[in-house]
């Protein structure tokens, strides 16, 4: 079968041929229906250098996937096959306490074990057929589409995350800054809008961002500029926001979070862009809380597809063919993607 895989670090993926492979004991084999491009392999294909991460090459690309269970391994039990699942994607050790909590994002042992997860030194689902190491992984779809639940695992699962350890400041009358409203953010609005009643406002310097934007659920949209910090306090009744939510995270999205979050409030830095924050005591506003996070734990991925089924969020996607994954990235690159890429094998 092919399989788009990164065989060197600095270096565009490559369609390969690679074997079929086949379940070991207590491994599942999955057939993938969808597998999302994220713009955080980017920055693993095209940037970090080698040594930067714990990985080993080559490995197949793809950390947002869903599909239908094609063999079992000996041993395994629980799933059936023919069903449609959704892939956790961080593997943790599956021992240690943040793996029993299951935040395998947090795995007290991640550098140890030298893999990240599905797509993040194991194969991922950039192919017609993905291992899955253990049952654990997978949670049932039920009559959801894989093409659309796919970035579920990622795009809807990181930002639930971020959302809900701020979700006791978002009361109401309180507000909520989106910056970046891409394959993450487009999820967030719809998230925010599920989970709280606090006025939404989204930051892009796209003017189809914006847009999308105000179709999900945003009620004020700011064009990304210098005049971004005002416009965003104003809409903010002057207060600042209670929470900042920073989906891109270089210096000037990061900068426009600390001008625009108010004291107590939290701003959390989701996007992996390079940027850095200096921070100080008259730097940033009084009991500000500064936060990265990772991911997110499995029972949010349980959540977060009981949303997607009751209708309450959905992932806006554009399709590509395996023999096109290439383009995907390069549509990525371009920022010319409307909510997420989905490569369909």
């Amino acid at each position: 079968m092919q399989a788009l895989q990164m065989t060197a670090w600095q270096h565009e993926a490559e369609l390969r041929e690679v074997p079929n492979p086949e379940p070991g004991p207590g491994e599942v084999l999955v057939r993938i229906g969808g597998a999302g491009a994220c713009h955080s392999d980017l920055h693993l294909t095209d940037e970090f250098p080698p040594g930067l991460l714990p990985l080993s090459l080559p490995f197949t690309l793809g950390h947002e996937n869903a599909g239908w269970v094609e063999a079992l391994g000996p041993g395994v039990q629980g799933v059936e096959v023919g069903e449609p699942v959704a892939i956790y994607g961080p593997w943790g050790c599956g021992r240690c306490r943040t793996c029993l909590l299951g935040m395998e994002d947090y795995c007290e042992h991640q550098g140890e074990i030298g893999v990240m997860g599905a797509g993040l030194g194991r194969d991922g689902g950039m192919a017609p057929l993905m291992i899955v190491p253990n049952p654990r992984h997978l949670v049932s779809l039920g009559n959801l589409d894989p093409v659309q639940a796919a970035p579920l695992t990622d795009a809807a699962l990181t930002p639930y995350h971020a959302v809900k350890r701020s979700l006791d400041l978002l009361v109401p009358g309180s507000t909520v800054v989106v910056i970046g409203v891409g394959g993450l953010g487009h999820m967030a609005v719809q998230i925010l809008q599920a989970l709280c009643p606090a006025t939404i406002v989204a930051v892009d310097q796209r003017e189809e961002s914006l847009v999308l934007a105000k179709e999900l659920g945003a009620h004020h949209v700011v064009q990304s500029s210098p005049d971004a910090a005002a416009a965003v306090r104003e809409a903010c009744g002057g207060q600042g926001a209670a929470v900042v939510l920073d989906f891109v995270g270089t210096d000037a999205t990061m900068a426009l979070g600390v001008a625009v979050v108010r004291p107590l409030g939290h701003l959390t830095i989701v996007g992996i862009g390079g940027g850095s924050l200096p921070v100080s005591f008259f730097g940033v506003p009084y009991e500000a809380s500064i936060a990265t996070t990772y991911w997110g734990t499995l029972p949010e991925l349980v959540e977060v597809l009981a949303l997607a089924r009751a209708g309450r969020i959905e992932a806006r996607v554009q399709t590509y063919p395996l023999a096109r994954a290439a383009e995907a990235y390069a549509d990525l690159r371009s920022g010319s993607v409307r909510g997420r890429a989905v490569v369909v094998p």
